[in-house]
């Protein structure tokens, strides 16, 4: 499938910021059979996990931002959504959305090399 974000803004700490990755060349039955995430990427690093989604709704935040962000997925509209509020400084980077063909996300949700399709990532500044 192919993945094209949205959402990425300029913000002051604080703020609030809702990321959108829009799903297409698939079907309703094939976007249901997929795990997908967020990763980011901040300037010199290397790209991390933020959240993942699996078919059956469940949920992985990763620590970092555990109580701030929050990962949703519609399934009629075929996208991917990023709450994140509280930002901070420290989440400036290049936001991600990934998906692979599989029911479950895993343990394995926060390796890159889990997932076949990225999308070109959005820009999220945190000042």
């Amino acid at each position: 499938v192919q993945l094209v974000e949205s959402g990425g803004d300029s913000v002051l700490a604080g703020g609030s910021l809702r990321l959108s990755c829009e799903a297409s060349g698939g079907t309703y039955s094939t976007y249901r059979s997929y795990c997908m995430a967020w990763f980011r990427q901040p300037p010199g690093k290397s790209r991390e996990g933020v959240a993942a989604i699996d078919t059956r709704g469940s949920v992985t935040i990763a620590d970092s931002v555990k109580g701030r962000f929050s990962i949703s997925k519609d399934n009629a509209e075929n996208s991917l959504h990023l709450q994140m509020n509280s930002l901070k400084p420290e989440d400036t980077a290049m936001y991600y959305c990934a998906a692979v063909r599989r029911w479950f996300c895993g343990d394995s949700w926060e390796e890159t090399e889990a997932y076949n399709d990225w999308g070109q990532g959005t820009q999220v500044t945190v000042s």
